[in-house]
Order: structure tokens, then C-alpha cells, then sequence
């Protein structure tokens, strides 16, 4: 337990940014195991539509600074490339 007061603040502040942050990595990592599904599956309409959604959730995580540029980058990437070869 922290003993300073600019400790304890920082522990709220901490918490509070700690729940906000929760909600856009765990949808975006919802999104996420949607689009690798959707692939999986082979519907190519479908896997587009849960890809496109998924780099939106990605690029709205990495604005907030939840996950790196690069992180959700290389996700996108990932994501494109298993679509590319689906619509093949």
C-alpha cells in the first residue's frame, strides 16, 4: 500500500486508465479473433467485412495508445495479407 500522497493519486490514476484502456484492447482483440475466423472459414464477403472491422478497432487502439503503431501495423498487415490470399 502505497504511503505517499502523490503515490496514492497516481495509484487512482493508474486504475482509472488501467479500465479505459481494457475496453479498447479487448475489442479490438475480439475483433480481431473474428477476422482470423472469418478467414478461416473461407466466405470471402465475410472476412472482409470482419478484417475491415478489425484494422478500425486496431487503428482506434494504437490512436489511444493501448498498443504501439507498429503492434497494430503489423497486425493490420497480417490481417491483409490472409485476405489477399483468400480472395485469390
Amino acid at each position: 500500500m502505497a504511503n505517499l500522497k502523490s503515490q496514492i493519486k497516481r495509484n487512482r490514476q493508474n486504475e482509472k486508465r488501467r479500465l479505459r484502456n481494457r475496453k479498447y484492447h479487448g475489442t479490438s482483440r475480439k475483433a480481431v479473433k473474428e477476422a482470423r475466423l472469418a478467414l478461416e472459414a473461407g466466405d470471402v464477403e465475410k472476412a472482409r467485412e470482419a478484417t475491415m472491422l478489425a484494422v478500425r478497432h486496431l487503428d482506434k487502439a494504437a490512436q489511444k495508445g493501448v498498443i504501439h503503431r507498429k503492434n497494430a501495423s503489423r497486425r493490420k498487415g497480417r490481417l491483409m495479407k490472409k485476405l489477399a490470399d483468400l480472395e485469390k
